[in-house]
């Protein structure tokens, strides 16, 4: 089955967080926090080699498996409304078969703490998107944890 070009495979996830929309969003944005948890399990270490959360600031963030596999991932921030919604282009450096995608994080006050949702469009499989979804609930699960 094809693809449409113009809009991909998406996933959607979501998150309760104890912590308040703030904490969480600056968990996405500040360098040492985000190097704590972005990565699938605790076999990688996240480097962040660049993280400008402003409109057309970039990122570069590089995970280290244990075993020495290296990935980069990089792009560009499109919206960064603190403390409810970021934006940004999402771009894995060293495997051109995921293609360029968009992720969308939006940071809700709940009773609790942050409804968190985390929304990646623009991915050019069915594959690809179980790969990142798979990455996603890994990192996403040590972000929760991490509160």
């Amino acid at each position: 089955m094809a693809t449409q070009p113009s809009t991909g495979f998406a996933l959607t996830l979501e998150r309760a967080i104890a912590a308040p929309p703030e904490r969480v969003f600056d968990a996405f944005t500040q360098a040492e926090t985000l190097a704590r948890w972005f990565a699938p399990s605790d076999e990688y270490q996240c480097i962040v080699h660049a993280l400008d959360a402003r409109v057309g600031g970039r990122y570069r963030l590089e995970l280290k498996h244990k075993g020495g596999n290296v990935h980069i991932v990089g792009g560009v921030f499109e919206a960064v409304t603190r403390p409810t919604r970021l934006a940004y282009t999402f771009k894995w450096e060293n495997n051109p078969d995921f293609g360029d995608s968009r992720v969308t994080v939006q940071f809700e006050k709940s009773a609790t703490g942050t409804r968190l949702v985390l929304i990646q469009e623009q991915l050019p499989t069915a594959e690809a998107r179980d790969a990142h979804t798979h990455g996603w609930n890994g990192s996403l699960d040590r972000l929760v944890k991490s509160f």
